[in-house]
């Protein structure tokens, strides 16, 4: 137990000092692609965006007419705005939970919470093995060293329930309104219960998984049978970088 809070706090220290570095670049705009495309949304000219002459001339002219300098609340502009996104991610918390396997829990948990932070999305932490154990729920405003706390206090045991995780997954998007909902899945998807998680995963809108890169076999099976997307990571350093990929 002694050794274990040692490492727990080795742990901790290192992704505090990299889930920074794990923000993506366009996080502050929310997600691209699929259903995250930024769309134009008109905005009043003094907050951003590009003049919307058409819109604005009724307010030139009326400024004009007496003699004054339009006053830039009164004008229209268009700005890009992205729709929010609520993220659930699930961590496969089954057999070993330990070393690599938990520095990348926690490091994605990291991003995932501090992405939510910048970009006004929602976040769900949800750690499972045969239970699912909500770690954040959605709704709540995410707070990063707490979440990374949670999940490095994570010890791995018992079953692999996909069934399960991804039940739990659309219980927390269920608690949320935003117009895009994604569930990011890091397991290696190799099932040990007798549940079959297909019509779960059916369930889901939007799945993307992280598949260990030298035991992905069953992952991208998984993916194919529940219409989702799938990368592999091999090395820490790889996480931005697969995240980004599959957030794409």
């Amino acid at each position: 137990m002694l050794m274990a809070r040692a490492t727990d706090v080795s742990l901790r220290r290192r992704v505090r000092s990299l889930a920074p570095r794990l923000v993506l670049e366009r996080a502050r705009t929310g997600m691209r692609g699929g259903a995250g495309v930024a769309r134009l949304r008109a905005v009043p000219a003094d907050r951003a965006g590009d003049l919307d002459v058409d819109a604005s001339l009724d307010a030139v002219l009326d400024a004009r007419a007496v003699r004054r300098v339009p006053d830039l609340a009164d004008l229209r502009g268009l700005a890009w705005e992205r729709p929010r996104a609520a993220v659930c991610l699930l961590l496969d918390r089954s057999g070993s939970m330990e070393g690599r396997q938990l520095a990348t829990a926690a490091l994605a948990a990291a991003a995932c919470a501090l992405h939510a932070t910048h970009a006004g999305s929602e976040i769900a932490v949800v750690a499972f093995d045969s239970r699912a154990e909500v770690l954040q729920p959605m709704g709540a405003a995410p707070v990063p060293d707490r979440v990374v706390d949670r999940v490095i206090g994570l010890r791995g045991h018992g079953v692999t329930s996909l069934d399960a995780a991804l039940r739990a997954a659309a219980a927390q998007h269920l608690r949320s309104t935003a117009p895009r909902r994604v569930t990011l899945l890091l397991s290696d998807c190799r099932v040990t219960d007798d549940v079959d998680p297909t019509a779960a995963a059916r369930g889901i809108e939007d799945l993307r998984i992280v598949a260990p890169a030298e035991d992905d076999e069953q992952a991208r099976a998984f993916a194919r049978a529940a219409g989702g997307r799938v990368a592999t990571l091999a090395t820490l350093r790889d996480l931005p970088r697969t995240l980004e990929t599959l957030l794409d």
